[in-house]
C-alpha cells in the first residue's frame, strides 16, 4: 500500500486483496463525489473522465440528488418500507438507509454487492443498525439471490419492495446480461413493489452527445471502470409489464426536481436516464 494513504474501511477477510494500481467501480464514483475512500488510480481516472466531460463531478452530485429523491417519494409517498440497493457502492452521505430510515425508523434496507472494499466498508458501517444489512451476492444471479434464505430472512418478498438499480446497469457490459438481470430481479417481486433505473445513455441520433457516449465508452474500453451506454428503446425494454411513475424515463435533472436549478446544465446531465416503474 502507498505510503500516503491508509485503509479507510474496517479490517478485509483474510486474503482478500485490493489492486491499488487499477480504478474501482466504486472507489470512482466516491471519488467524483469528493470522497476519501478513494486511491490515486481513482482519481486520476476522475481527471481522464472530466477532460473528456467537464460536467462529470456535478453530475455525480446531480444522481445523488436524484437518487435521495426516488427514495424519498417512495417512502414518504408509496408506504414503501423495505428496500434492497444493487451494487450499492460504497457508503456516502445520505446513504439509502439513511434517508428511509429518517422517515421511518423501521424501514429494512439490505445493500447487495461483491466489490470486498464495499462489503468491509459498509459492513463496519452497519454494525449497530439492526435494521440494515450488507451482503456479498454477484447481482447478476437474481434467481439464485432472491431464493437465498439469507436475503429471504431478511425481507418479506411476499410484500411490496423498492428495488434500486442505480447507475449499476452500465457497468454490465453485455446487453443480454444487463437485460436478463433487471428482468430476473423484478419477476422476483411482489406486485405493487417499485424498481428505479438509471443508465448511461446513448442518444444515438450523431448528434455530439452521441459522440460523447462513443468518446466516454472507448475511453476506457477494456478497464476497469468500462461503462456500457444504451439507446433508449433499450432501457424501456427494462420497465416492460410495469407502470412508470410520471415523468416516465427522463434526464435525471427533469425528475421531480426539488427547485429551481441553481447550477448550470452541461453535457453530462443528458447522458443517464432515470426512471421508476410499479409492478402490477
Amino acid at each position: 500500500m502507498p505510503a500516503a494513504e491508509s485503509e479507510p474501511w474496517g479490517e478485509l477477510p483474510r486474503g482478500m486483496a485490493i489492486d491499488f494500481d487499477a480504478p474501482n467501480q466504486a472507489r470512482l464514483f466516491d471519488a467524483l463525489l469528493g470522497g476519501r475512500d478513494n486511491y490515486a488510480a481513482d482519481r486520476e481516472a476522475v481527471e481522464r473522465l472530466a477532460a473528456l466531460a467537464p460536467g462529470v463531478r456535478q453530475m455525480a452530485r446531480d444522481h445523488r440528488e436524484w437518487f435521495c429523491r426516488a427514495l424519498r417519494l417512495l417512502v414518504t409517498q408509496r408506504g414503501v418500507d423495505q428496500f434492497i440497493d444493487l451494487g450499492s457502492g460504497l457508503p456516502t452521505v445520505d446513504n439509502t438507509h439513511q434517508i428511509v430510515q429518517r422517515h421511518n425508523p423501521e424501514a429494512k434496507v439490505v445493500y447487495i454487492d461483491n466489490d470486498p472494499v464495499v462489503l468491509a466498508h459498509g459492513r463496519a458501517l452497519l454494525e449497530e443498525n439492526d435494521n440494515t444489512h450488507m451482503l456479498d451476492y454477484d447481482i447478476t444471479e437474481p434467481e439464485y439471490v432472491t431464493s437465498d434464505p439469507d436475503l429471504r430472512r431478511r425481507l418479506d418478498f411476499d410484500r411490496p419492495i423498492g428495488l434500486m438499480l442505480c447507475a449499476v446497469t452500465g457497468h454490465l457490459l453485455d446487453d443480454v446480461v444487463a437485460r436478463t438481470t433487471v428482468h430476473g430481479w423484478i419477476d422476483a417481486l411482489a406486485p405493487g413493489s417499485y424498481v428505479v433505473i438509471s443508465q448511461q445513455y446513448d442518444h444515438a441520433d450523431g448528434s455530439h452527445y452521441a459522440d460523447l457516449a462513443t468518446a466516454l465508452r472507448d475511453g476506457f474500453r477494456n478497464t476497469r471502470i468500462a461503462t456500457a451506454f444504451r439507446d433508449r428503446t433499450e432501457v424501456e425494454c427494462w420497465f416492460k409489464g410495469l407502470e412508470l411513475i410520471e415523468p416516465g424515463l427522463t434526464f435525471l435533472h427533469e425528475w421531480w426536481p426539488d427547485g429551481p436549478r441553481m447550477t448550470p446544465l452541461t453535457d453530462m446531465n443528458f447522458m443517464m436516464l432515470g426512471g421508476m416503474g410499479r409492478k402490477l
